[in-house]
């Protein structure tokens, strides 16, 4: 009886502290919400803005694949052929740069060094 009690009181009161906490709230900062659907209820794509708004491309890192899909590292997003960053859309992804289009014209973007 005596265990018994205890481990009432303990529950209870585990269950007390874990209830009595306040709600967390996340703060976006310019970022997607990770906690927000990409897929809306009918099963479209939601297009997510990029926080890119200046001309200025920051080329951190690629994972190039010559027989599949390859993805680059944009200014903090994570993109493929197709995607856009800002205005830009991304044409091509290469070993150590990408190439992206805007208004007609394509660009390119190398890969920026470790020292730079």
């Amino acid at each position: 009886m005596n265990k018994f009690f205890l481990t009432a009181v303990f529950i209870l009161g585990a269950s007390v502290f874990s209830f009595g906490q306040t709600d967390f709230v996340y703060e976006v900062k310019g970022e997607r919400n990770p906690f927000m659907p990409l897929v809306t209820p009918e099963g479209m794509l939601i297009k997510i803005k990029s926080r890119v708004t200046s001309g200025a491309l920051d080329i951190e890192g690629i994972i190039y694949d010559k027989t599949a899909m390859s993805y680059a590292i944009v200014n903090g997003l994570v993109v493929k052929v197709g995607d856009y960053v800002g205005d830009n859309q991304v044409l091509r992804i290469e070993e150590k740069k990408v190439v992206f289009i805007k208004d007609g014209q394509p660009f390119e973007v190398d890969l920026k060094n470790e020292e730079e």
